[in-house]
């Protein structure tokens, strides 16, 4: 059923009738607010929930690794591999994170290639899956999986409102991830910009209400039951002007070059070393999670069980200055541990870990900046690490500063951020969501070329077209060779 204007209502007052024929009353306008408001709570409560799971099943795993350092070295490798058997069929589209997923929902209107990433059943998979993971110590968010559940609770509400057009679904499951990681890290203003700047890739006037709306619904919920709360805590931490600002720039190059580096080993590149390494993941997908459980849980014998889960807690350590935090190291363990966990192929996102990562590369760069503050600079890590990974500053700086309510930090955040995403292009100028979005949309393309080469055999025609790979976002894409490995986004 496709949306279409009512008539205006019928009313003997000349003026009343030109009131009530307003665009505000039609029925078909009050019908997709309600599904959006409809959709926004449920996408709060799913994340509310989500969360809540979420520190259940890694406080499981604490317990389990309390009777003993070795358990995860039998326990985390056989749990990779089971979750990697598990999405090999109809659940594929529930590994990874999730963004990419949703990013090429919005720019292919192909319902059965929507249904595929965005069904209801891939949403409740993404959710349970993801909570195996971490009961199990892997190194991954929830976030990136938020995304991918608010997509599809939207997409799916969309639909049995019947609503059928193509571009209102494409709005509906861009209003989903914005409220999703909205509702996430409870960060209204970061939903909005991570929706324009991430997965629309634009921004559009219409956009505009829909993602407003869908955030401040989903806010109201979230806050009234979680309370009005920052992430990291409240931090109470400025960057004087003179030799601090040093901070930003060694906080930019190396957050943004180590984040470029990231997005670049989790990419899998068709060339080179990555390549080999993603050739032997697609031989053998089940034995090469299997083996990269046991790297993980070799990580996490080293790092005395510090890498296991979201890095949450570690993150909050060294941002707040606490007296114990998990050393020196832990900055580049939690990186090898973050890469290992997603060429697992399991569900999970990356937004979580890398916030960590960032926070312990910005301990590590305060120790040679002693007249700096330490939390100002953990800080600049931190955002400067996730602009590097995703290659969205301004997201990052938002999210950095509505994580720990801090409006002192906006300038040297934003330009930390900036030259991290200039710094990362060096290794990775495809932004790495976006990277992994190219790869589904190629692959169907690809599908759909061979079907209809298929289609032409059994019924000739004297007019033949070649279809090949397009880009979503107006850059040029490399053409894909079918023997390398089928995307895990």
């Amino acid at each position: 059923m496709s949306e279409s204007p009512a008539q205006p209502p019928k009313a003997s007052n000349p003026r009343l009738r030109a009131v009530l024929g307003h665009e505000f009353f039609a029925p078909y306008q009050w019908k997709r607010r309600i599904a959006l408001w409809s959709g926004a709570i449920l996408v709060a409560l799913a994340a509310i929930l989500f969360a809540k799971a979420s520190d259940w099943a890694y406080v499981l795993f604490q317990k389990i690794v309390a009777h003993g350092i070795w358990i995860p070295l039998i326990m985390t490798p056989a749990v990779f591999g089971l979750l990697s058997w598990a999405t090999e069929g109809r659940l594929r589209a529930a590994r990874g994170s999730g963004i990419p997923q949703a990013i090429a929902c919005i720019h292919i209107e192909d319902e059965s290639f929507r249904t595929r990433m965005l069904a209801l059943p891939i949403a409740v998979s993404k959710m349970v899956l993801t909570l195996v993971a971490l009961a199990v110590g892997a190194s991954i968010g929830r976030e990136g999986p938020t995304v991918h559940i608010g997509a599809g609770l939207f997409y799916s509400l969309g639909r049995r409102l019947g609503f059928s057009d193509p571009k209102a679904i494409s709005r509906f499951i861009l209003a989903g991830g914005a409220a999703g990681i909205a509702a996430a890290f409870n960060t209204p203003l970061a939903g909005v910009v991570f929706a324009i700047e991430e997965l629309a890739g634009t921004f559009e006037h219409r956009f505009s209400g829909l993602l407003l709306t869908a955030v401040i619904v989903g806010g109201v919920v979230s806050l009234g039951i979680t309370g009005n709360y920052a992430y990291f805590g409240t931090v109470q931490a400025s960057l004087p002007l003179g030799h601090a600002w040093l901070a930003v720039l060694l906080c930019g190059l190396v957050g943004g070059l180590l984040g470029g580096i990231f997005a670049r080993l989790i990419l899998l590149s068709r060339q080179g070393p990555l390549a080999a390494v993603g050739r032997l993941r697609e031989r053998n997908p089940i034995l090469f999670a299997v083996g990269c459980g046991f790297a993980l849980a070799l990580l996490g014998v080293f790092s005395h069980n510090a890498v296991y889960g979201t890095g949450y807690a570690q993150a909050r350590a060294f941002v707040q200055e606490a007296s114990l935090t998990p050393g020196h190291g832990f900055g580049i363990v939690k990186l090898l541990a973050n890469v290992v966990s997603y060429w697992a192929g399991i569900p999970g996102g990356i937004f979580s870990p890398a916030l960590a990562v960032g926070a312990g590369l910005g301990h590590n760069i305060a120790y040679f900046l002693p007249h700096a503050p330490e939390a100002a600079v953990v800080l600049l890590g931190m955002s400067a690490y996730l602009s590097g990974v995703t290659g969205a500053p301004l997201t990052s700086a938002v999210i950095a500063m509505e994580l720990t309510n801090n409006q002192d930090m906006v300038i040297p955040i934003m330009a930390a951020c900036l030259l991290a995403r200039a710094a990362a292009s060096i290794f990775c100028p495809t932004p790495v969501y976006k990277d992994f979005a190219e790869r589904l949309i190629q692959d169907f393309e690809r599908q759909q070329a061979e079907r209809s080469a298929v289609e032409k055999q059994r019924a000739p025609s004297p007019v033949s077209s070649e279809v090949g790979p397009t880009s979503a976002y107006g850059e040029p894409v490399a053409p894909t060779d079918i023997s390398d490995e089928k995307p895990e986004s």
